[in-house]
């Protein structure tokens, strides 16, 4: 972990999987003077001093403690339980620690949470549909997110073929007569299009349905179809569309729909899923947490620890849509200069949308920080948050202070950012002062992204990456895990290199400066650097990007010592305007090496150096190398997963620091090559059904296997009983269900398998009959597969199209000689696979565990479970 610069508190954060402990060591000028604490609890006073027997509520703290601050260091303990806020708690100078600090902290063994959601109770069988509940709400109210146990649970909505609609300047023609239904339905203006393109991921709202047309909301769509990668004419040659938000379309399990004027709320469960016994909580607030002041009189000195962060959802895409520009900058409102004809002349860019740029807006955070100084988050949870997690001198449009940019010397270290709908962390402004400030004071710098785990964010607004840094001095983004994410993992810079001294040649082609300056003085953006960090299971949605991203002049920048595996598409992306960086030491697994864009002459992407790199699969595009001065020196494609010593040794140290990991840190074992030791706990065997190499290993309630297999299948002549496996004996009976969450699949074969397995005897490969799995794969939905012939191979499967793409609980159930299979997103609302199966050679005791084959002989990588349980009519066996 990177020491504490200057006077800076040194955070420790001891991060387990169901746990955050987290201390400071005040300020060395705080040291003479004993800290104070203070006490709030969930049913605190708004009134009193905030003592540890009689605790008070937040709000009442801030108002407490200020006078204390003076003399030295202040602690306020947060209790355990929830914290409901009915307005977003706001930091501004009054409540700065100066020279001291302010902790914010969670008690000894607490876990608090800060959130903006009430939880949803009274639920009713609903006579809106089959399977569905109701219950009331709050005239009024309205969300774009739900959370049930923790995961975001889809809106109620439709998949459209592209052939079904055709864009116009208006809306949609309908060509598909199966859709006219559509003109009937109540509530036609609560409906949205949304479109994934390319790159883009669009919403706009209805304005209204005839049997033949959807018109849309003004001047949302306008704005959604001016521009690149628009919705009548993306890049990619078959964008996905979907209507969304309608009572109607709540047909599969786990959708939901809210009417505001009706103050209801309906959901659908699985069958048996009762919504009383689930944790259901309705954001009700739009910002949870703003921490700004000015520049004259910026917040500094505050530290937040051990928290949880949750319950909000953005409304801004109801009202204005989500015209999408390119990772969480959209544009709204009206534009006089748009030419009449811009649904056909500017459906590829033109001159009037170029001149559009300075004015873009920036989605705001659920926890904002601007005009401020010396503020850290260490070991918090940021979850269920319906817009980026963490937005850190974003610009003026995107705060609740209306003060943008001017954030330095800020820490977020050892944090979790998992399930929300936007970025996880997301660092500076895109307008003219967050690049060439008017008042230095405005410049973003010294940021510091480290020890951080970023698991399935951008879940609602899939243009956002896990890590946006922009136009920032000094950004450190290190030793980080970013997976699962549908676009980039870790991407820097903005501007495509319009804003840099010269400006662009591809923007005076483009008009861009007719209306625009042109500086000539560097901008803001130097001295990034991105090191040590793990990213995989990238680019889910989108085709362009790249895992490890930039845009524009960077110079000082260093790329180092990452390691990127399960990649789609480019690991290493120069994008426009990308000068003066330097990328070396890197791992790249799969996907392709590095693309450095400079396919014209007259753009900037130059003067870079890319060396000493290790890659396995594609390799280098880099057009016009020599006319751009980008040099590729000594970088090696090796075979498979042979990787040199060199190499071993940054993929060994790559991701979040052992203090930090949790089930979800794909290095919590280590990989294969430098596993860590974590042997099966007592009770628990291990079978290796030839596989030549394997490691099983246990961490509390964690289990991870590597297994080199051909597969698990024995139809068509395939004769293959390859796996690994941690399992119980005689642990299943006539009643009984083996489940996990594997929460990772990280071998890059697309039919690699890890789940739940059931079978007579686990040491008996190929001959061992009663043989059934559920399975989750690399890149093909899950599986559930069975032995119908009982020659001990499986022959039989069903599958079902579930996203990968995030942990997945599945289940494996047997009554009899009858055997079940489902997955669940969240652990209760199971989805079933196929239809039972009867498996007559089933032994009235059989073997039952968690297992892995990796699809491929020569290679393996370690998968990810936990929650693993072996449940009897007698109880629990996990």
């Amino acid at each position: 972990m990177t020491k504490p610069r200057g006077r800076r508190p040194a955070l420790l954060a001891l991060l387990g999987a169901g746990a955050v402990i987290a201390s400071a060591l005040s300020p060395l000028s705080a040291q003479a003077d004993p800290a104070t604490t203070y006490y709030a609890a969930p049913d605190g006073k708004d009134a009193g001093n905030c003592t540890q027997a009689k605790p008070c509520t937040l709000e009442r703290a801030q108002k407490v403690l200020r006078k204390s601050v003076k003399h030295g260091d202040v602690t306020v303990q947060l209790a355990d339980g929830n914290y409901r806020l009915t307005e977003p708690l706001r930091f501004d100078a009054d409540d700065s620690g100066g020279d001291n600090t302010v902790h914010w902290t969670a008690a000894p063994g607490a876990h608090p949470v800060i959130t903006g959601a009430s939880a949803v109770t009274g639920w009713t069988k609903s006579t809106a549909g089959p399977g569905i509940w109701e219950a009331s709400t709050p005239s009024g109210i309205d969300s774009r997110q739900l959370y049930v146990n923790g995961v975001i649970a889809p809106r109620a909505a439709i998949r459209l073929a592209n052939s079904d609609v055709t864009p116009t300047a208006t809306g949609l023609t309908i060509k598909n007569p199966a859709l006219s239904y559509l003109a009937t339905l109540p509530d036609q203006g609560r409906i949205e299009f949304e479109s994934l393109g390319d790159f883009t991921n669009r919403y706009s709202p209805v304005q209204s349905i005839s049997p033949t047309e959807i018109t849309m909301v003004q001047p949302a769509w306008d704005n959604n179809t001016w521009g690149w990668d628009t919705v009548q004419r993306s890049f990619l040659a078959g964008p996905s569309w979907y209507l969304d938000n309608s009572l109607s379309f709540l047909t599969q399990v786990g959708q939901w729909y809210i009417d505001p004027t009706g103050g209801k709320l309906y959901y659908k469960p699985a069958d048996g899923v009762d919504p009383n016994q689930l944790d259901v909580e309705l954001p009700r607030l739009q910002s949870l947490i703003s921490i700004g002041g000015t520049y004259d009189n910026p917040v500094t000195g505050l530290s937040f620890e051990g928290i949880q962060f949750s319950g909000t959802s953005w409304l801004g895409p109801s009202v204005d849509g989500y015209a999408d520009q390119q990772n969480g900058l959209f544009i709204k409102g009206t534009y006089d200069y748009r030419p009449a004809d811009a649904f056909t002349s500017c459906s590829r860019g033109c001159e009037m949308f170029e001149r559009a740029r300075t004015s873009w807006y920036q989605e705001p955070a659920a926890v904002q920080v601007s005009a401020a100084s010396r503020v850290s988050f260490t070991g918090n949870t940021f979850t269920n948050l319906g817009q980026s997690a963490l937005g850190i001198g974003n610009d003026a449009n995107a705060t609740v202070t209306g003060v943008g940019l001017g954030a330095s010397n800020i820490d977020v270290v050892g944090n979790q950012f998992v399930e929300n709908s936007g970025h996880g962390v997301a660092v500076g402004g895109v307008l003219p002062d967050a690049h060439h400030p008017s008042d230095p004071r405005m410049t973003n710098q010294d940021i510091l992204i480290e020890n951080n785990t970023i698991n399935r964010v951008g879940v609602d607004y899939k243009d956002n990456s896990g890590i946006l840094s922009t136009y920032v001095t000094g950004a450190r983004i290190l030793h980080n895990e970013v997976s699962n994410v549908p676009y980039d993992g870790i991407d820097t810079g903005y501007g495509w290199g319009i804003n840099d001294a010269g400006g662009s040649n591809d923007y005076v082609d483009r008009g861009y400066y007719n209306w625009n300056t042109k500086y000539t003085t560097p901008t803001t953006l130097k001295d990034t650097q991105v090191e040590g960090n793990l990213v995989h299971n990238t680019k889910a949605r989108f085709a362009d990007g790249g895992s490890v991203y930039n845009l524009s002049a960077n110079p000082g920048a260093v790329v180092s010592k990452n390691y990127l595996f399960n990649i789609s598409g480019v690991g290493l992306y120069l994008d426009e305007g990308s000068r003066s960086m330097t990328y070396e030491n890197n791992v790249v697994q799969g996907g392709s090496f590095v693309f450095t864009n400079a396919s014209s002459l007259r753009n900037n992407t130059s003067d870079n150096l890319i060396q000493n790199n290790w890659y396995n699969s594609g390799g280098a595009s880099t057009p016009n190398a020599a006319a751009h001065n980008n040099q590729l020196i000594n970088n090696l494609k090796i075979s498979g997963t042979n990787w040199p010593a060199g190499a071993v040794d940054v993929i060994c140290a790559a991701g979040v620091a052992p203090q930090y990991r949790t089930s979800l840190n794909a290095n919590q074992f280590g990989f294969t090559g430098c596993p860590v030791a974590a042997p099966v706990a007592p009770g628990w065997a291990i079978a290796n059904a030839s596989v030549v190499n394997s490691y099983t290993g246990q961490n509390g309630g964690a289990f991870g296997i590597a297994a080199a297999g051909a597969d698990v299948w024995g139809a068509g002549g395939q004769h293959d009983d390859q796996f690994a496996s941690i399992y119980r004996p005689g642990s299943v009976q006539a009643t009984t269900s083996v489940s996990a969450r594997v929460v990772a699949v990280n071998d890059s074969n697309s039919n690699a398998k890890s789940g739940v397995m059931i079978r007579n005897d686990m040491t008996k490969a190929g001959s061992s009959a009663g043989y059934a799995v559920v399975a989750v794969t690399a890149r093909n939905g899950v599986v559930f597969e069975y032995d119908a012939n009982a020659d001990g191979y499986l022959d039989t499967e069903a599958r079902a199209s579930a996203d990968i793409y995030r942990p997945i609980w599945v289940k494996l159930a047997r009554s009899g000689t009858s055997y079940s299979a489902s997955y669940s997103y969240d652990g209760q609302n199971y989805v079933p696979i196929g239809t039972p199966v009867t498996l007559a050679s089933a032994a009235a005791q059989q073997d039952g565990g968690i297992f892995s084959t990796s699809h491929n002989t020569t290679q393996s990588a370690i998968n990810e479970f936990d929650s693993v349980a072996i449940t009897t009519a007698a109880g629990s066996a996990s």
